[in-house]
């Protein structure tokens, strides 16, 4: 997806000039529970919890799960099948979060794989529709001019009364507008094409349904949250209410108001105050605001949502270099407002192909209330279930194991291979592959 200038640049006013539109964000919001056995197994349906439906023909080893300081297997926070346009590998992308209290904070408690597989019959897709689409461009270019003699005789391969000029000029009898007959172009199979390419062809989805099951696999026995439908819909941004101003209004300057209490204290104390609101903060909340159930926000080598001024927002949104202020009220000057612009230079690059990497979404602090919520939902339901004597035993054990949990982040942004590469240790082109990304985690201090 293509950026837009204005989220090059970082600014509090941004919000202003988006005010109204459609961005390039996908937005992924909850969509009910997943009960249907063959969705669950279908990696091609995004979801919130569950347990993963493995791309890879070959089982990913169970740690790539783990919580890298309890070592411990994670809950899947969200699965989202995400192909790139026009490639014939079929893609999804797994976010792993521990919720231990200890672990909050942490490097490695939330981390995120990319799983790519070839797709032969899409592959089939998109050579077809490659060749017919250089057919139409050759068709459509100007035809060549015939360099050979005018005044050679050829005998054509099929004498007929309509071609004596083609014999005297040594020309063919074909149309010089004729497209080349070796290239069949049908119709049929064009808008067969184009209707697949809009919905992302459902015949790749069907094939993209994960061949491995994980049962008899470590993967059934996981931690897991109940599994929610993770729907998409485009980021829009209402207009900002505009207020008017009545024609009988009277604007009066409030700074002539308590002239005498206590030499405008009260002015600097408001000013102070106002240092003290994190714009970024506020930014970040008006923005999700306008769809407050929002759990992921998908932009492809699009701009992060910070989600507060801290280490992570400084390395994304370095500022820029500044002459210092002067320190005499003589060499007094007006310095304008720091723009600070988006750079992932800071970023690790791809540790296979050592390409850049890009961010392609990051999850909201809403998927921590709609996976509460759902395992409540399901903790109410257990119980419902169990004898007493197994409720007990279930109490005692939460007891026993005086583990407190839940996550307590604001964001988290993941950052993949810009080139999407799947390569083997080799080094050589593979058919499917399993790559771990970098995840920046926003805290919520």
């Amino acid at each position: 997806m293509p950026t837009r200038p204005e989220d090059e640049d970082w600014s509090d006013s941004d919000d202003e000039a988006l005010s109204g539109v459609e961005t390039d964000v996908l937005l992924g919001v909850p969509d009910g529970r997943v009960e249907s056995d063959s969705d669950l197994r279908d990696a091609a349906v995004s979801r919130i919890g569950g347990l993963p439906a493995l791309l890879p023909s070959r089982e990913p080893p169970f740690p790539s799960s783990q919580c890298k300081n309890c070592s411990s297997p994670m809950e899947l926070l969200v699965q989202v099948w995400c192909p790139f346009e026009n490639s014939p590998m079929d893609r999804a992308l797994y976010i792993w979060g521990c919720a231990r209290a200890s672990c909050q904070r942490q490097p490695g408690s939330v981390r995120a794989w990319r799983a790519l597989r070839y797709n032969a019959d899409y592959a089939a897709k998109l050579e077809k529709k490659k060749a017919r689409k250089d057919a139409e461009r050759q068709a459509a270019s100007p035809t060549p001019a015939n360099n050979a003699n005018p005044f050679s005789v050829q005998a054509p391969a099929a004498p007929s009364p309509f071609n004596l000029g083609d014999q005297i000029f040594g020309q063919t009898s074909s149309s010089p507008f004729e497209p080349p007959p070796t290239v069949e172009v049908d119709k049929g199979d064009d808008q067969s094409d184009d209707e697949s390419e809009a919905s992302s062809t459902e015949d790749s989805l069907i094939t993209a349904m994960a061949s491995t099951t994980i049962q008899e696999s470590p993967w059934t026995a996981a931690p897991s949250y109940p599994p929610i439908y993770l729907s998409t819909m485009a980021e829009y941004i209402p207009p900002a209410p505009k207020s008017k101003i009545p024609d009988n209004a009277r604007m009066e300057d409030s700074a002539d108001d308590d002239k005498g209490g206590k030499d405008g204290a009260w002015g600097l104390e408001a000013y102070e105050n106002t240092l003290k609101v994190d714009l970024v903060f506020e930014r970040f909340t008006r923005r999700i605001g306008h769809t407050a159930d929002q759990c992921l926000r998908y932009e492809l080598k699009g701009t992060p949502l910070p989600f507060a001024s801290d280490k992570v927002f400084e390395v994304l949104f370095p500022a820029p270099p500044q002459d210092p202020l002067p320190v005499t009220g003589a060499a007094f000057k007006v310095v304008s407002p720091v723009k600070r612009s988006y750079n992932v230079s800071s970023i690790p690059h791809c540790s296979v192909c050592k390409s850049s990497r890009v961010f392609e979404c990051q999850l909201m602090p809403n998927l921590i209330n709609v996976i509460r919520a759902a395992a409540k939902d399901k903790d109410i339901d257990g119980d419902r279930k169990l004898t007493d004597a197994e409720r007990i035993k279930a109490v005692q054990a939460v007891l026993k194991s005086n583990q407190s949990t839940g996550m307590e982040w604001g964001t988290c942004m993941v950052f993949a291979c810009e080139k999407d590469c799947c390569l083997a240790e080799s080094g050589q082109d593979a058919t499917e592959c399993w790559r771990e990304e970098h995840v920046l985690v926003q805290w919520d201090e």
